[in-house]
């Protein structure tokens, strides 16, 4: 689950050799464009969303796409492996989600952006009553190294009975520490209605390191919650942990 977000590159190319003529300036290489469609491929060992395992503190496979318009609105999708809800207490179907996501992103300040959209977590063949499958829209504002999120449910939160209305606060911030790292600590805030053990705090860490054309992350992850067990030996799937990851991005 993931939350989720797009993202939109911009590649420019700025130098060019004097020339003599039209002809010539004409036939100058022009900046290269940069694609609006991009693909991102990655493994982690363990699925956490919004600090709760998604996989049973297991690894789990993970890629999507997106597709990002001039006029700032973008659409995406992306999907991984889960085991949660096959395993107990749910004992259901699906082994995979699906998001697919849309929005709009713009600089409304100087230094200030903007981000709204809508998000559907899809659980393919899941029996769950209620059904798994959720529907959230979401907004954020960024300001330099800072971003506050806000996701409210439409409909039932992943599989949760009456808990429409739910909302998720998160807050985070990624800072360049040089040498190709960055830094990336998180808070967030899960209020499930109607349902105040369901309802918890989760934070992170994460240092990301760039290296050819990769980028190697790793993470320390944890809640303030034992109210999400799973698994045949019904693991606290929101316990403090360490989560190391590899992403793809082209």
């Amino acid at each position: 689950m993931k939350s989720t977000l797009a993202a939109c590159l911009a590649l420019l190319a700025l130098s060019a050799l004097p020339v003599q003529t039209v002809q010539a300036q004409e036939a100058a290489a022009a900046p290269a464009a940069a694609s609006p469609l991009s693909f991102n491929i990655s493994l982690t060992s363990d699925y956490r969303y919004r600090g709760i395992s998604q996989s049973r503190l297991q690894p789990a496979l993970q890629g999507g796409a997106d597709y990002a318009f001039d006029s700032g609105f973008y659409l995406g999708t992306w999907a991984s492996t889960i085991k949660w809800i096959k395993d107990a207490p749910y004992n259901g179907g699906a082994s995979a989600e699906i998001d697919v996501y849309g929005g709009y992103k713009t600089e409304i300040t100087s230094g200030l952006t903007m981000d709204v959209g809508v998000l559907s977590y899809v659980y393919p063949s899941n029996d769950l009553k209620p059904s798994a499958n959720t529907t959230e829209v979401y907004g954020a504002l960024s300001f330099g190294p800072m971003t506050v999120k806000y996701s409210h449910s439409l409909t039932n939160l992943f599989g949760t009975a009456d808990s429409k209305g739910s909302g998720y606060l998160d807050l985070s911030a990624t800072f360049d520490v040089g040498g190709g790292f960055s830094l990336t600590p998180h808070v967030g805030y899960q209020k499930v209605a109607n349902n105040d053990a369901g309802t918890y705090t989760d934070y992170s860490v994460t240092l990301n390191k760039e290296f050819a054309g990769f980028i190697f992350g790793a993470a320390v992850v944890g809640t303030d919650t034992k109210a999400y067990m799973g698994g045949p030996d019904m693991k606290n799937l929101g316990k403090n942990g360490f989560v190391v990851s590899v992403k793809k991005t082209f």
